[in-house]
């Protein structure tokens, strides 16, 4: 069975291709793509797959608007972190819808569930019952920090944080206090792990959170640059790319 995998996040999607195999070795992943631009000249050029795993959310704008210039002719298994586009996603010949992060048991059970659709006696799909599966799942995230300070460990919640940078390869903890402690999680493995509404990744350097935003400064050409509390050491703009998704989290859209 062919497949590809549509998701804005390399580490994401590194991820996701690591389970699926582990999952089920017969899948050939033929391409994983970033964005909405990217994935409808690949639909438009290439044959469609049996199966692809889409995440809603990409850069350039909402997965959706792939079905406004592609008759996709694939099964879809949605990945996001956001559930309130559950019942848009089944509306569009979807198979399952998986919250991130992506628990390994439930993507099989996803797979299954594509295997049994097609198996000879071509069952229906029960919608419904999906559906409602669904709509109960919930998700956790990530509500506190253990840090090793000299020969103790401290523990900081979630509210304590402003924000996350990495510099020279290691991540970096900053507290409203002003304080600062390595972590072991990359940036990419943190956004995966943290509230999305409360945090978002604006650049390769920083992961903020909401409440760490003084102010948001508007220059040419869209370019967007934040003073976050506590100051960093140095200038935070917004990555280019990330303009538009950054605009709709700060609109809790």
């Amino acid at each position: 069975m062919k497949t590809i995998i549509i998701e804005d996040e390399d580490f994401a999607a590194r991820r996701l291709e690591n389970m699926i195999s582990e999952c089920d070795s017969s899948i050939e992943i033929v391409a994983k793509l970033q964005s909405v631009k990217e994935s409808v000249a690949w639909l438009k050029s290439n044959p469609h797959p049996e199966l692809i795993f889409l995440d809603i959310q990409l850069d350039d704008d909402l997965s959706f608007a792939i079905f406004d210039q592609v008759a996709v002719q694939s099964q879809i298994i949605f990945t996001t972190a956001f559930d309130e586009y559950a019942i848009k996603a089944f509306k569009l010949k979807s198979i399952d819808y998986l919250l991130k992060p992506i628990v390994k048991e439930e993507l099989g059970n996803a797979i299954k569930k594509y295997r049994d659709m097609v198996a000879p006696l071509k069952q229906a799909i029960d919608f419904s019952s999906l559906f409602n599966l669904i709509s109960q799942k919930s998700i956790t995230y990530k509500e506190r920090f253990s840090i090793v300070v000299g020969q103790k460990i401290k523990t900081f919640t979630v509210p304590e944080i402003a924000y996350f940078y990495s510099t020279e390869g290691i991540s970096f903890m900053v507290l409203k206090n002003k304080s600062e402690y390595p972590v072991d999680d990359s940036l990419e493995e943190l956004s995966q792990v943290l509230n999305p509404k409360d945090f978002f990744r604006i650049n390769r350097k920083f992961l903020i959170k909401i409440d760490s935003i003084a102010n948001v400064h508007i220059y040419p050409k869209s370019h967007l640059k934040l003073e976050l509390s506590p100051l960093p050491t140095e200038q935070v703009f917004v990555s280019i790319d990330k303009v538009t998704a950054f605009k709709k989290w700060l609109d809790n859209k």
